[in-house]
């Protein structure tokens, strides 16, 4: 059955050879009249001719066009040479972050990582608020970036919601593994076949992954590693992690060499992975900017805590008098408690033991199933609650 078919995919779907079809493709800068360049099937565009096309508004929706195909059915990355043309408002923003990582240390100690051992990276959670609480007017000429605000429209739409994490490689620093990111990329396999398969043809359109490069990055310090064309296979969620395609990916990924003030931007299906700092003494630090959907949320404000503090000691009551079986139990907690990881407060609710935190459905199903008490039952909730503020 062909992958547009599937309603139900699982890992054992996974063939390499069909991966191979897809990724081993050329791009070819005709098909791109707008670039400046592609090299190693990257597609390069020049700040200049991103804020002239931009001005205008027919050449605008051109430009915007032809970066949505080349996210969807092309090679999946675009790089902007100068996204950021005015290194001073980088270097400003850098000291900024620079500074945080000095307090976390202080302060915070170790905190968790998604795709990297703990510690082997410095990485600033939130830094896109925490930025424009200590200096919003060097906020306003960060994010004022015409090529940030562009690239987010093209794939997105009006609306999108950036959200931001500084990652610092420091001197040593070793590969992630190849990966793909939210929101599915932070699933794991068995809660990956779950979702239909059009829902995994789904998740790369909810959001943008970007880069902007607040330092110099030959490919000695370990810039990111990517697999052009890979972001076209429906199963990849489920692929990555098994071990062909691991393999396949290190034999055959792209790495892409960067200039202060450069910005990357591609799908969060693409497969990628942060590279080995090679260096004695460069800390490769990069603004990772995660751009999301305006749609990607409820129509109502629910204050679940609230409810999930009701329902509990109804639910263990219940099960007592054998008036609502497990699964029973498990649909009410679903329909009533946050089954979802995010947003949170990265700070405070870290993933220190898999790729996302505890939920509080998690929570609740842990609680009914270990026979909690109510009390205990609402500190435990209480503070998972504080923990996700930001």
């Amino acid at each position: 059955m062909e992958p547009t078919q599937r309603i139900w995919v699982s890992e054992g779907d996974c063939r390499l050879e069909d991966f191979r079809r897809l990724v081993e493709r050329h791009a070819r800068l005709a098909d791109y009249p707008l670039a400046s360049a592609v090299h190693s099937n990257v597609l390069t565009y020049d700040v200049e001719d991103i804020q002239r096309l931009g001005a205008e508004p027919e050449s605008r929706k051109e430009l915007l066009a032809e970066w949505a195909r080349a996210l969807t059915d092309g090679p999946g990355i675009l790089l902007f040479r100068s996204a950021f043309p005015d290194e001073a408002v980088v270097d400003a923003a850098s000291d900024r972050f620079f500074a945080m990582i000095e307090e976390q240390r202080a302060g915070l100690g170790n905190a968790g990582d998604h795709f990297a051992k703990p510690g082997a990276n410095d990485r600033i959670w939130n830094a896109l608020e925490k930025l424009c609480l200590r200096d919003p007017r060097l906020f306003a000429r960060y994010y004022g970036n015409a090529a940030v605000a562009l690239v987010s429209e093209a794939w997105l739409g009006p609306g999108y919601q950036i959200t931001s994490q500084v990652n610092v490689v420091n001197p040593g620093g070793e590969a992630q593994q190849p990966h793909r990111d939210y929101h599915m990329g932070f699933q794991t396999a068995d809660v990956l076949a779950r979702f239909p398969a059009h829902a995994h043809r789904l998740s790369p359109v909810l959001t943008l992954q970007g880069a902007v490069a607040h330092c110099d990055m030959p490919v000695e310090t370990g810039p990111t590693l990517y697999l052009p064309y890979s972001q076209t296979y429906e199963l990849g969620y489920l692929a990555w992690r098994k071990p062909e395609f691991i393999e396949y990916f290190n034999r055959h990924r792209i790495q892409l060499p960067l200039h202060k003030g450069d910005a990357v931007f591609f799908s969060p299906a693409l497969f990628h992975a942060a590279g080995t700092n090679r260096t004695p003494d460069v800390k490769r630090i990069a603004n990772l900017l995660q751009v999301s959907s305006a749609y990607g949320r409820a129509m109502e404000s629910v204050d679940r805590t609230r409810m999930s503090v009701a329902l509990y000691p109804a639910l263990l009551a219940l099960r007592e008098d054998d008036a609502l079986n497990p699964d029973e139990c498990a649909n009410a907690i679903a329909a009533c408690a946050d089954g979802y990881s995010f947003p949170t407060n990265l700070d405070k609710d870290p993933p220190l033991y898999g790729l996302a935190p505890e939920t509080q459905a998690q929570l609740m199903r842990k609680a009914l199933a270990e026979t909690w008490p109510a009390s205990e039952f609402n500190a435990a909730l209480e503070k998972s609650a504080l923990r996700r503020l930001a």
